[in-house]
């Protein structure tokens, strides 16, 4: 077992790996940027390491500053949390040549799952149902008019190398392809410097299902049910659940062993997630994430499994401490998505919180890394905490999540929790009757 392991993110996720490390006995480094230096992150490790200026591409990005602080520190081995290097192939070819040990899938893995279309290949080759679609890229817009009118509208244009609903575009008839298909090329190249593009059917009503697997690298692998996440704005996930509200056990078992089956024919190391859109009980594979999710407390919870301290144990070469015979759901859980944002156009919020209150009693979890005091700082990402609930079933989780709500505090910036409180009195959240485009509708006439 590592006996140092450094952290390479920040905020909430930052403080969730530090706790897992103290419970399992292992000490931890945070590293941060200047604008970072009184985040709770840093207080709560046993060391901390400045490794530059507030941009990410100088700081939490850097390569160099992030080798140098475990050389510095003596850390055995990097937990990238999300976001940021988590699934950066090359950062984990760079930690294995010098010696650590990347707490995450290979390097090799992640450029497969990386890249949409050899992602999609691979997995038809596994077993895993996909959306009907190109079977590679799409060079002209003669070729996706063909493809169009083969597999029939709507269809979606996706960059190959997109991600957070960047470079997406929908053509609803043959007369939207060109624009559709030219515009989804100039935003996957601006974005990620890469213009090409494939296409694939545009369900009109399906649910964001993922499921959870993990693996230990040596050919086992086990899944952990499903997590609904499909209200979402933009292609950003808002609300998540476990399990899902539409799924029967007949189809988290047989989706759940095609996946398992998957990623232990490819020796996955750790925790992975595996995503589709799910219409008339039917999977779509869209995409496979190296790496945990924003999400996995809701996994915890009906499981009862630690996910980060299981990535440790495998990553130092020790077998899983569960198997598939083991795993039984219990209850009901529901994650929001707290952010630092002015409603009803999400605007960032930074500034200084004045006063915070986190909620508490039974089956109630609140992951955040700030405090009464804690300047948000205005250079990364809104999210600043997370709010877990359980409960014995659905209904129980919602109240419980109602109660929550009105017991947290946040005052000095605004944030999303409103959103929550409206979204709570819709009919359609009560009975987990929606799907993915309907909180889009939804804030359409709600909130503009």
């Amino acid at each position: 077992m590592f006996d140092k392991i450094l952290i390479a993110n920040r905020g909430e996720i930052a403080l969730r790996v530090v706790r897992a490390c103290r419970e399992m006995g292992i000490q931890s480094v945070a590293v941060h940027s200047t604008a970072d230096s009184d985040a709770m992150h840093v207080r709560m490790a046993d060391e901390a390491v400045c490794i530059g200026p507030p941009s990410s591409a100088d700081s939490y990005l850097s390569f160099p500053a992030i080798i140098s602080a475990c050389e510095i520190t003596g850390a055995q081995a990097i937990h990238p949390g999300y976001g940021f290097l988590s699934e950066n192939a090359n950062f984990v070819q760079v930690v294995e040549d010098h010696g650590l040990t990347f707490i995450g899938p290979t390097a090799e893995h992640i450029r497969m799952m990386g890249d949409k279309i050899t992602a999609k290949d691979t997995m038809k080759a596994l077993g895993v149902p996909c959306v009907p679609g190109s079977d590679g890229g799409v060079p002209t817009l003669k070729d996706a008019q063909r493809i169009g009118k083969e597999i029939g509208y709507p269809v979606i244009i996706k960059a190959t190398a997109g991600g957070g609903g960047r470079g997406m575009k929908v053509a609803q008839t043959a007369a939207d392809m060109e624009q559709a298909f030219l515009s989804a090329r100039q935003e996957g190249k601006a974005a990620f410097g890469k213009d090409e593009v494939y296409i694939e059917k545009y369900l009109t009503t399906p649910r964001h299902i993922e499921i959870q697997v993990f693996g230990d690298g040596k050919g086992n692998a086990i899944h952990l049910g499903e997590r609904d996440c499909s209200l979402q704005r933009r292609h950003q996930k808002v609300l998540e659940e476990a399990p899902g509200p539409c799924i029967t056990p007949e189809l988290r078992a047989r989706i759940g062993k095609v996946c398992a089956d998957a990623v232990a024919k490819i020796n996955y190391i750790g925790a992975g997630t595996i995503e589709f859109l799910f219409e008339n009980d039917e999977f779509y594979f869209i995409e496979m994430n190296t790496r945990l999710q924003v999400e996995h407390p809701v996994t915890e919870a009906i499981f009862g499994i630690d996910l980060v301290r299981e990535q440790i144990r495998v990553a130092a070469g020790l077998p899983m401490s569960i198997t598939q015979d083991e795993l039984e759901i219990n209850g009901h859980s529901i994650e929001v998505r707290i952010n630092a944002e002015s409603l009803p156009n999400f605007t960032p919020s930074p500034g200084t919180i004045t006063q915070f209150h986190a909620p508490g009693g039974l089956g109630v979890r609140m992951d955040a890394a700030i405090y009464d005091g804690y300047r948000i700082p205005p250079y990364y990402d809104s999210l600043i905490g997370k709010l877990i609930v359980h409960g014995r079933d659905r209904p129980e989780a919602l109240a419980r999540l109602a109660r929550s709500l009105g017991e947290l505090i946040v005052d000095g910036v605004d944030t999303t929790v409103p959103l929550f409180h409206a979204l709570l009195a819709e009919k359609a959240v009560q009975t987990g009757d929606y799907n993915i485009h309907w909180l889009e509708h939804w804030l359409e006439k709600n909130l503009n």
